[in-house]
């Protein structure tokens, strides 16, 4: 029999069951099934004896299914069922199990705990950016990714839990708890200072806040540079469009005769229909014509 097919006989086997004939290994230890931002994980340790040359294959259920193929003859300690291409529900119950292969040998199936997506996944730690701008400092949060969908597919209402704290003064540190926002300005901060912040997420229908992200510092500058430019800058559009518009108030009619003009015979023209000569010759029906007379002698 060719290696291939004794591999397809041993698989068969372990994915039946059945190991007649075969001698018992030593099943893996600490099966456990985890999901970090909804991906779906089972994890394991090796048999207690000599673990050279041991291949492990998985499966996994759900509440209302039989076990699926996972993964097949590998030889890490885990085996990522979100990476299979397996269509997970986001909310789905699941269980997994696996069994290990040394040659003949065959051990049994061992399960592992149950999670259900939604609710037990635990979720990674938010990307947190700080800007400072004059004696404020803005909080950029962005979610973690999901293996299976979006954060706020699964969780709607999910909020963030902020902390900040002056550096070197954890102890005195403010929290600001249900932020649905994901930038948020801190005000009122001390001029020329060095503030830190840590964020964490609370998603509506986990039973865990997500791990918490880096701690971000960032110093704040002095505390006019956000206050006076806008309001000159306010004060002077103002002042601008109620100048215009007083303008146009007062200027109105000679604004309407610049751009709206009216049909009239230009003053040259007026000047020249009123003189006298014209007058005349449109009071005069039959003008009296000028002349001089002429005699025509013939030569012969």
């Amino acid at each position: 029999m060719s290696s291939n097919s004794l591999n397809a006989v041993l698989v068969f086997l372990i994915l039946s069951g059945n190991r007649v004939g075969l001698a018992v290994l030593n099943a893996p230890r600490n099966v456990r099934l985890t999901s970090m931002n909804m991906n779906l994980v089972l994890r394991w340790d090796s048999p207690e004896d000599n673990t050279s040359g041991i291949l492990y294959t998985t499966e996994y259920k759900t509440s209302v299914a039989m076990y699926h193929v996972g993964c097949v003859n590998i030889s890490t300690l885990e085996c990522d069922f979100s990476s299979l291409n397996i269509p997970l529900s986001l909310y789905g119950r699941y269980t997994g199990r696996v069994c290990a292969r040394r040659g003949m040998d065959i051990s049994p199936w061992v399960e592992s705990n149950n999670i259900t997506m939604d609710n037990d996944s635990i979720i990674g730690s938010p990307n947190v950016v700080l800007f400072s701008n004059g004696a404020t400092i803005e909080i950029a949060i962005k979610d973690p990714a999901f293996a299976v969908s979006e954060l706020r597919d699964v969780y709607s209402s999910a909020t963030y839990n902020i902390t900040y704290w002056k550096d070197g003064q954890n102890e005195k540190a403010i929290s600001i708890i249900n932020v649905l926002q994901n930038r948020v300005v801190l005000n009122k901060l001390d001029p020329w200072t060095k503030y830190c912040v840590k964020v964490q997420i609370n998603a509506e229908g986990n039973s865990k806040v997500s791990k918490p992200s880096s701690t971000v510092c960032e110093s704040t500058t002095t505390e006019t540079k956000s206050q006076w430019v806008p309001a000159v800058v306010t004060f002077f559009i103002m002042t601008l469009t109620a100048t215009l518009v007083g303008i146009a108030v007062v200027y109105r009619k000679m604004i309407s005769h610049l751009l709206c003009p009216q049909d009239a015979l230009p003053s040259p023209l007026l000047a020249t229909s009123n003189s006298s000569h014209d007058w005349d010759m449109q009071i005069s029906p039959n003008p009296e014509e000028m002349y001089n007379s002429v005699r025509v002698i013939a030569v012969q």
